[in-house]
C-alpha cells in the first residue's frame, strides 16, 4: 500500500485528489493538508480522506504531492524541514520551481520529480510532463507516471524543457478558451445566438482535436483539406496572417516561458 499526501489542496490539488479517487485509490490511502481548518474539513466531508498537518503527512506518506503556489513554497519547505527523508518521493507541481531548490531545503538524497500538468485534469484529460531530479530513479518516474496516467497523458522531458512545457501546455488551455471566446463574439456579430455559437465552436474544437490526435496527419495537411481555392476559409486565413496572429501566439508563449524562468530564478 502506497500512502499519498496532497500538500496544498487548492484547485489543482483537489482536482488531482478527485482524479486519483476516481481511478480507484481508497480514501484510506490518501492524506491532505490545508492552511485553513474549514478547508480541511470540507475535503474530509467531500472525499472521505484524512486531513493532517504538513509534518504528519511527511511522516506517514510514501509520496508527497506538492501543489502549493510558487509564493507559498518557502513556508511549506520551512515547515517540512528534516521531516522528509530519502525514503519519501516528492512530486512537485509548483510552477517554475527547479528540483535543485528542494535539494537545498530538504534532507540530502530526497528524490524529487518535477511535474507540469494542466487544468483538464478535472476531466481526466490532463497533459502532464515529468522530469527527474538528481536523486529520482526509474522507479520514482514510473510511480509518478502511473499516478498521472489516471488523469490524462504523461510524457517525460529533461528538466531544462519544463519552462517551455509550462508555457505551451500548462498555460495552453487558457489560449484555447481565449480563442473560443473571440470566436463566440464573432458568431454573435454575425447574427447567431450566443448558445448556438458556443455549441458550434466547442464541437468544432473537439472534432478538430480528435482529428489531430487520431489521424496522424500534420496540422498543415488537415488545414489544407478545409481550405478550398478562392473559398471562405482561405479568406479567413489571409486575415489571420494580415493581423499576425501566428506571430502573436509565438510571442505570447515566449512571454509565458520567460515568466516561468523568472519564477525559477527567484528560488535558485
Amino acid at each position: 500500500m502506497t500512502i499519498l499526501a496532497m500538500l496544498g489542496a487548492g484547485k489543482l490539488g483537489e482536482a488531482l485528489l478527485a482524479g486519483v479517487l476516481r481511478a480507484g485509490t481508497p480514501p484510506a490511502e490518501l492524506l491532505v493538508t490545508a492552511r485553513r481548518a474549514e478547508r480541511a474539513e470540507q475535503l474530509t466531508r467531500r472525499y472521505g480522506v484524512r486531513a493532517v498537518g504538513n509534518r504528519q503527512a511527511a511522516a506517514e506518506a510514501d509520496v508527497l504531492l506538492i501543489t502549493v503556489k510558487p509564493q507559498d513554497i518557502d513556508a511549506l519547505l520551512d515547515d517540512l524541514g528534516p521531516a522528509v527523508g530519502p525514503d519519501t518521493l516528492v512530486v512537485s507541481f509548483v510552477a517554475g520551481i527547479p528540483t535543485s531548490y528542494y535539494g537545498k531545503r530538504l534532507t540530502e538524497g530526497v528524490p524529487v520529480v518535477r511535474v507540469m500538468t494542466n487544468t483538464p485534469v478535472l476531466v481526466d484529460a490532463a497533459m502532464s510532463a515529468i522530469s527527474p531530479g538528481p536523486h529520482a530513479g526509474e522507479h520514482h518516474l514510473a510511480l509518478t507516471e502511473r499516478l498521472l496516467a489516471e488523469v490524462g497523458k504523461v510524457v517525460r522531458v529533461p528538466e531544462s524543457q519544463q519552462d517551455a512545457v509550462t508555457a505551451l501546455s500548462g498555460s495552453g488551455p487558457a489560449y484555447f478558451y481565449y480563442l473560443v471566446e473571440a470566436m463566440t463574439d464573432a458568431g454573435i456579430l454575425l447574427g447567431l445566438p450566443r448558445a448556438v455559437a458556443h455549441d458550434l465552436i466547442v464541437q468544432t474544437a473537439l472534432g478538430a482535436a480528435l482529428m489531430l490526435r487520431d489521424s496522424g496527419q500534420h496540422p498543415v495537411l488537415l488545414r489544407e483539406a478545409v481550405t478550398s481555392p478562392a473559398g471562405t476559409t482561405i479568406n479567413a486565413i489571409r486575415e489571420l496572417e494580415n493581423h499576425r496572429v501566428r506571430a502573436a501566439l509565438i510571442t505570447a508563449i515566449e512571454a509565458a516561458r520567460d515568466r516561468s524562468q523568472e519564477l525559477g530564478r527567484r528560488h535558485e
